[in-house]
């Protein structure tokens, strides 16, 4: 069984004073409890061969674990534990303090996610949805017990909570659990729909940013705004994204790689959070060829603005979307996924059967008019690569923030 506590609270949160707060509260909670020690934590999970981990996005924080449902007692108590009584102790503080900021050097050295990072800083600048969810060096660095801690108590709350659950047991018994490890924390009823406090909606521009590497290819993403996660285009956009670069047949695939060998990895790919979110492209190939791949990436997206899909387009790329939805519910680490992820982002939970009616009921004309909308606009642009400044980018790419 898997079981996950997530906290409707992410880097979104964070004044720039905290930036990298959830994220480097989420190291901090498995550190100790007034009960358990961090190896006594460890030591707890390894004994039944379990996995015990979390993750922070712009939005959300989970706290999951994944056992066998002989286990499940302990593994809801040790979450609820961990995530309501962690101590944020100043020695762990100052210790992890190093490991996060070590994580952040390795990121620096993945090519693809230090883009991803620079693609949200070009699109939404300085708002908290921009930010790197991870903070910086200087944040980190400078981050204090107290800070982190008042961040804890402030936004670790119930109200911000939902416990899911996927695998072989009882709703009864998981009930009776969350009794005895909650207590006094026990939230009755879910959060509605909308609980989330976004703050100021961000403002999407068409903005460029490179970074300089040594290295034998050049990254480049490059994409425009969309709906957020609960728009009534969400299903269209994703029968969209399949069809531009979702699989072996997507147009970018065939048109970059499969006719042209210009580059061997490229993709689209569709990011969404409360109120707004991103259609992107990416492509990884060598410097002299980046130009080619920006003017044949950018003619496919503005091809299809004018003239949207075709029907078999269509058909070929819901299929897609219903496989991979079903494929991608086989374990139950994926099932606890939906079903807290969903909690959070609609306030119910969305069953598959719903959801699969939803991308069937998706027709070609749908799908031309998101294209038209979200694609004639202007995109923002990051790039990795041997660039010490923006004039040393070819024209191509340079002129695709110009639409």
């Amino acid at each position: 069984m898997s079981v996950g506590l997530w906290v409707g609270v992410g880097s979104r949160d964070e004044k720039p004073s905290v930036a990298g707060a959830a994220h480097f509260l989420e190291h901090l909670l498995f550190k100790a409890t007034p009960t358990r020690t961090a190896a006594s934590i460890a030591q707890d999970m390894d004994a039944v061969g379990g996995e015990l981990n979390a993750f922070t996005s712009k939005e959300h924080t989970c706290f999951y674990a994944h056992v066998l449902d002989e286990h499940a007692d302990m593994a809801i108590d040790m979450l609820a534990d961990v995530v309501l009584r962690g101590r944020c102790a100043t020695s762990d503080v100052d210790t992890e303090r190093d490991v996060v900021l070590e994580e952040i050097a390795m990121r620096d050295d993945d090519h693809e996610d230090l883009l991803a990072d620079a693609f949200m800083t070009a699109m939404f600048g300085d708002h908290p949805i921009g930010r790197p969810v991870i903070g910086s060096a200087e944040s980190i660095t400078a981050m204090s017990r107290r800070q982190i801690h008042s961040f804890h108590t402030r936004r670790y709350t119930p109200d911000t909570m939902v416990l899911a659950v996927a695998g072989n047991i009882t709703h009864a018994a998981v009930l009776a659990q969350v009794r005895t490890s909650f207590g006094a924390h026990l939230q009755q009823g879910i959060p509605a729909a909308g609980v989330r406090s976004s703050g100021t909606a961000p403002r999407a521009g068409a903005g460029l940013e490179f970074i300089h590497r040594d290295t034998e290819q050049t990254h480049l993403l490059f994409g425009m705004p969309s709906p957020g996660v609960g728009h009534p285009d969400r299903f269209a956009l994703s029968v969209l994204n399949a069809a531009i670069g979702g699989g072996l047949s997507s147009r970018l695939f065939q048109q970059i790689r499969e006719e042209r060998g210009l580059a061997y990895s490229v993709y689209s790919s569709v990011d969404s959070f409360s109120d707004v979110g991103t259609f992107s492209v990416y492509a990884g190939c060598s410097p002299d060829r980046v130009a080619d791949v920006a003017e044949v990436a950018m003619s496919v997206l503005r091809d299809v603005a004018e003239n949207g899909i075709t029907d078999a387009e269509c058909t070929r790329a819901q299929g897609a979307l219903r496989g991979s939805l079903l494929l991608g519910l086989e374990d139950t680490q994926s099932r606890m996924h939906r079903l807290g992820s969903a909690e959070l982002d609609f306030g119910r939970r969305r069953p598959v059967s719903r959801s699969l009616t939803q991308i069937e009921a998706v027709r070609p004309s749908q799908v031309r008019a998101v294209a038209r909308r979200v694609l004639g606009q202007r995109p923002a642009v990051a790039v990795v690569g041997p660039y010490r400044r923006a004039r040393d980018l070819p024209r191509s790419v340079r002129a695709l923030t110009d639409g």
